[in-house]
């Protein structure tokens, strides 16, 4: 049959699934996936959430928060500490796929590109992250990072419409349709692309130089964790701009913007220079946690199943 795997001679005849569906790395980086991405948001949404409102906040002769601090101080005191956590069930519903969708492109894609030992060449390495990063933006990324800014933004109105959920996203699709979900595509993946380009070049190449290039080698879960907020942290500084352009794209006004440059030019314009690094601190701090969680669980969950589920 044209396009299948012939197998070898006398070998064992290859199942359906082992000829045209997707690989075992691919299959566990799906899924393995998943679950380190609703365990990691779980922990690190406080920040994402102050992240978000400072963003939101837009400069003027009276800002509504002095900077992330106080951000924490009137959340908690206006809507309790779970305040904080406004919000969280958008991402936990996006965070699985999203996650899904990045280790298990990234899996897919490293299958095709490794060499014999399994090692990526540094262009590769960003043009696997690259992949992963507009995987995760189109299917998982957009639709949850726009309901989630709305949810956000919509609490800091005196009269929140949005009851949960279901709802919100309701009254979204019925207010501005199924674009309404999709507001900010665009920057959406130029940010996880490049974010995912950045993280996962700068992830396999401090495993690389860590092994020696011998990918036989484990690395200890601290070590992972320190790589992984290195490699956040070159990610925050590569692309904030492009996260604050997003969030303002995906915010209650972004009708007031023609589309993602015309947001870019009057931020630009009308805030300077540094409204392109707004919400950095705590940006910062967040995807440091969040990628070296991440990366440590990925890790740990992979290495569990190589120790107790070996064929």
């Amino acid at each position: 049959m044209s396009g299948a795997i012939q197998p070898v001679p006398g070998a064992k005849p290859l199942s359906m699934w082992q000829q045209y569906g997707p690989s075992e790395k691919t299959v566990r980086g799906i899924v393995i996936g998943g679950i380190t991405g609703g365990i990691e948001i779980c922990i690190t949404f406080p920040t994402e959430y102050v992240k978000t409102q400072l963003q939101l906040d837009e400069r003027s002769a009276t800002p509504k928060f002095k900077g992330p601090i106080d951000c924490v101080k009137q959340t908690v005191k206006g809507h309790g500490f779970f305040g904080l956590y406004r919000g969280l069930s958008v991402l936990l519903y996006g965070s699985i796929p999203k996650s899904s969708f990045r280790f298990g492109t990234f899996e897919y894609l490293k299958s095709q590109a490794a060499d014999e030992k399994g090692n990526l060449t540094p262009v590769m390495r960003l043009l696997c992250g690259l992949g992963a990063g507009l995987s995760e933006a189109v299917f998982a990324v957009t639709p949850m990072e726009t309901v989630k800014v709305k949810f956000i933004h919509d609490q800091g109105l005196a009269q929140p419409k949005y009851k949960g959920f279901v709802h919100g996203v309701g009254c979204i699709v019925k207010a501005e349709g199924l674009g309404g979900i999709y507001k900010g595509v665009t920057a959406t993946m130029a940010k996880q692309g490049s974010n995912q380009a950045i993280r996962f070049f700068v992830m396999e190449t401090l495993k690389d130089w860590y092994r020696g290039g011998d990918n036989t080698q484990t690395i200890s879960k601290p070590i992972v964790g320190l790589m992984g907020a290195v490699a956040g942290a070159a990610s925050v500084y590569g692309n904030t701009p492009i996260d604050v352009v997003k969030t303002r794209m995906q915010g209650l006004e972004a009708k007031k913007y023609k589309n993602t440059l015309d947001c870019a030019m009057q931020i630009w314009k009308k805030e300077g220079f540094f409204a392109f690094y707004k919400g950095t601190v705590p940006r910062l701090s967040r995807v440091c946690l969040d990628v070296g969680i991440t990366f440590m669980i990925y890790d740990s969950i992979i290495e569990f199943l190589d120790t107790y589920w070996k064929k």
